[in-house]
């Protein structure tokens, strides 16, 4: 007992020290480095298909950008939520991300210094994870019990709020129903820096996670400390389905999270080798949905969905 405590408060430890550090690296990528490139990027682009406006478009391209990088963290998050039969975890956590959301819109009506709608998101998505992680563990009632509370009560306090004091606006719909053309370059540098985060968590957890994930018990046996990666997951999660909002949707998000990871479950029995088609996936999901989006003036949001579910169908039938 005392050795897995002091190898708890090692990672405890390292995680203290680490995630300072790492948030610094990531913030001079951000926003001293990112811009530059993706100016440099989307130039060659434009100069590639002769100046097309589906790529010299401002607003396409920050929805392009914002896209790919949500086909990346929510089919590398999902695979681990998937397989411990979490799925819904998603959904809960985006209607919680819309009450913030909303929570957002009404103190930034009030006081326009802290009208950071996506920011008040990521507060609460994130303390409602903490929390239903907090409600599984010391409570003796079924596991998805927290998970209905979160989805039924993030989204009653959501348009309670709207209800009471915002204007249904078009800035609420994006939210609540995706909008590729509503995304803003800092809200493009926000996703960049929480795909940073997701890669580098999981890359450093990799193992810890999936042991976790097929084998509980021996993981504890194993003196891993099944709280903290559980937490760390489901704060990942709440942090991807944040950052999907405004292209998919409080109502569309969590089919990034379950589809394309569900798709590769059925071409391949590997957990590596699934994380990286269900990578694949997510990437054809989000490019054939804006682009069928574009030529048949539908919105993204449900295309990008609507996509994934015919791979996944091509899945099953091959």
């Amino acid at each position: 007992m005392a050795t897995g405590t002091a190898q708890h408060r090692r990672e405890f430890g390292a995680l203290a020290l680490g995630i300072p550090l790492m948030l610094l690296a990531f913030s001079v990528f951000i926003v001293w480095i990112f811009p530059p490139l993706f100016e440099l990027f989307w130039s060659g682009m434009e100069q590639a298909f002769n100046g097309h406006w589906l790529v010299s478009s401002s607003f396409l391209q920050h929805g392009f950008t914002a896209g790919v990088l949500i086909g990346f963290t929510a089919p590398v998050v999902g695979a681990y939520l998937v397989n411990r039969q979490m799925a819904l975890i998603g959904e809960a956590l985006a209607h919680t991300a819309f009450g913030g959301v909303a929570i957002g819109l009404f103190v930034g009506a009030s006081v326009p210094a802290f009208d950071y709608p996506l920011a008040w998101a990521l507060v609460v998505a994130a303390i409602a994870a903490l929390g239903m992680q907090y409600v599984a563990v010391n409570t003796d009632g079924y596991a998805d019990i927290p998970i209905a509370i979160m989805l039924t009560g993030g989204f009653a306090v959501g348009i309670a709020v709207i209800s009471y004091g915002v204007v249904f606006s078009a800035t609420v719909e994006s939210y609540l129903f995706g909008d590729i053309l509503f995304v803003p370059f800092e809200n493009v540098q926000l996703m960049v820096g929480l795909t940073l985060l997701v890669g580098f968590v999981v890359g450093l957890t990799h193992k810890q996670l999936k042991f976790i994930t097929f084998d509980r018990e021996a993981a504890r046996l194993a003196r891993i400390n099944v709280w903290l990666y559980d937490t760390l997951l489901i704060v990942l999660t709440a942090l991807v389905v944040v950052a999907a909002m405004q292209i998919l949707g409080a109502i569309l998000v969590a089919g990034m999270l379950v589809i394309p990871v569900a798709a590769a479950m059925q071409v391949t029995n590997s957990f590596n080798r699934g994380m990286l088609v269900s990578i694949a996936f997510g990437q054809v999901a989000v490019l054939g949905g804006i682009l069928s989006s574009y030529y048949l003036g539908i919105a993204t949001g449900p295309m990008i969905i609507i996509v994934a579910i015919i791979l996944y169908i091509w899945a099953v039938l091959t």
